[in-house]
């Protein structure tokens, strides 16, 4: 049986028992199988681990997949905050984290991203890195927090970019799939951003911020 191009790189790595032992973990709870996909569960890793990135922010927990990518690529000392808007999800997104030996890395907060994000931004909060893996309606806005708690030269990753093929059917018109639009329109041209999307599993999108309002 011909492999899929993404299947072909997963397959030359090696298991990875933590990130197996989440993925039992959410089908045992009845979570949804969303987590990001292996690949950029690993970029995400090399990424921060390359940007020596020390803060970084999470929106949307779901059971801690790609919060053990992201804590594996900290620096010494570094801080993974992760907004998750149940508790019953970030109580066992914490557990499984813990499992990978990362629990004291990071920091849950629990209820509405955009209120966390809120509060966030009234305590001077500010962040080297970014991953937004939450509900697709808000991305626009997510993008706009994002980028008023970086610190300048901060990346900001967002997954499921395509929607399973629905941002580039021209016949969907729901609003998950509008504001996908408008947030990938302001990946290629925010002038605060340089931006890349990359195509594989269901779409990513990487910018660096590079240049923030003093006051918004």
């Amino acid at each position: 049986m011909e492999l899929l191009p993404d299947q072909y790189f997963d397959q030359l790595y090696a298991r990875d028992t933590d990130l197996e032992r989440v993925n039992e973990v959410i089908r045992s709870h009845g979570m949804p199988e969303i987590s990001v996909a292996s690949g950029y569960g690993r970029l995400l890793t090399f990424l921060i681990s390359l940007s020596k990135a020390e803060r970084v922010l999470e929106i949307g927990a779901l059971g801690g997949y790609s919060g053990i990518c992201l804590a594996r690529g900290l620096s010494p000392g570094g801080e993974l905050v992760s907004l998750e808007l149940r508790q019953d999800y970030a109580d066992i997104a914490q557990i499984n984290v813990s499992a990978a030996g990362l629990g004291d890395r990071v920091r849950y907060v629990v209820g509405d991203a955009s209120q966390s994000l809120a509060m966030l931004h009234s305590q001077g909060d500010r962040f080297d890195f970014f991953f937004i893996d939450a509900d697709k309606e808000n991305y626009p806005h997510y993008l706009d927090e994002c980028i008023r708690l970086s610190n300048e030269g901060a990346i900001i990753a967002a997954d499921n970019t395509l929607l399973r093929g629905k941002t580039i059917d021209s016949v969907k018109q729901g609003p998950s799939v509008l504001s996908m639009r408008e947030f990938n329109r302001r990946i290629a041209q925010d002038p605060r951003l340089v931006g890349v999307h990359l195509p594989a599993y269901d779409g990513l999108a990487l910018a660096r911020v590079i240049k923030r309002k003093t006051e918004f």
